[in-house]
C-alpha cells in the first residue's frame, strides 16, 4: 500500500510527541494527561484501518504536530535538540527491533495481556503504566542502546515518572514502526524536511 505524505508526517509527529512528553516528565514530573493518553492508546492500536486512527484521530497526535513544526522551523532554542535527541535514538530503535522477530512477537503479546487489564484499570493507571514500562525494560532495553534521559534527578528517580516515561519511548517506538511502514526514512527526514513542515502546517490549520 502507497502511502501519503500525510501519513509519514502523522507517524512522525506520533514520534516528536512521546519525545516532546519524556523531555516534560523528566524536567517537571508531569504531562498534559490527555496527551500522554493519546500515545499510549497508539500502542494498542496495532490493526486500525488507517494512520489517523492509530492516534484516534489527527488531533490526538496534535501536540506532536506543533512539535514537529517547530523543529522543522530551524528557529528553536537549543534546548529543543533534545527533543530531536530522543526522537532519532527510537527511531534507531525501531530499526534494531525491526530485525527481531521474536522480540516483537513478545511485545505484541506483552501489550495484548496488557489490554486485556483496560477491564479493570484506565489507560492513566499507575499500574498501566508500570507493566508497559516492564515490558519495555524486558524488550527494547535488552537491544544493546539505551536511551538516555536527561532531567531533574528528583523526577528522574520518582517511580511513576520512570514508568511513564518507559511507557512513552515505547510508544515513540510504536510511532516509529509506523513511520517506516509508510515509506519514512532517516534520510528522508533529512532531504525531505521542507515537505513534512508543509504536511504540518496543512494539518494543523484545520485542527
Amino acid at each position: 500500500m502507497t502511502h501519503s505524505s500525510k501519513d509519514k508526517t502523522l507517524a512522525l509527529a506520533g514520534v516528536f510527541q512521546a519525545a516532546s512528553l519524556v523531555k516534560q516528565i523528566a524536567n517537571t514530573g508531569t504531562a498534559n494527561s490527555a496527551i500522554v493518553e493519546s500515545s499510549i492508546e497508539s500502542l494498542f492500536r496495532i490493526d486500525a484501518d488507517n494512520v489517523a486512527a492509530v492516534y484516534g484521530n489527527i488531533a490526538g497526535v496534535n501536540h506532536g504536530l506543533h512539535v514537529l513544526q517547530e523543529q522543522l522551523s530551524n528557529n528553536q532554542p537549543t534546548e529543543d535538540l533534545e527533543i530531536t535527541k530522543y526522537a532519532i535514538s527510537m527511531i534507531a530503535l525501531e530499526r534494531k527491533l525491526s530485525r527481531n522477530k521474536k522480540m516483537l512477537d513478545n511485545i505484541t503479546d506483552g501489550l495484548q495481556t496488557i489490554e486485556s487489564q483496560l477491564a479493570f484499570f484506565s489507560l492513566s493507571h499507575n499500574t498501566i503504566f508500570s507493566k508497559i514500562a516492564e515490558l519495555y525494560k524486558t524488550t527494547i532495553s535488552t537491544l544493546g542502546r539505551k536511551i538516555m534521559v536527561s532531567g531533574e534527578q528528583p523526577y528522574l528517580s520518582n517511580e511513576t515518572n520512570a514508568s511513564k516515561v518507559r511507557a512513552l519511548l515505547l510508544a515513540g517506538i510504536r510511532s516509529a514502526v509506523l513511520w517506516q511502514q509508510c515509506g519514512g526514512s532517516r534520510w528522508q527526514f533529512i532531504f525531505r524536511r521542507k515537505t513534512y513542515l508543509q504536511e504540518c502546517e496543512k494539518m494543523l490549520r484545520v485542527l
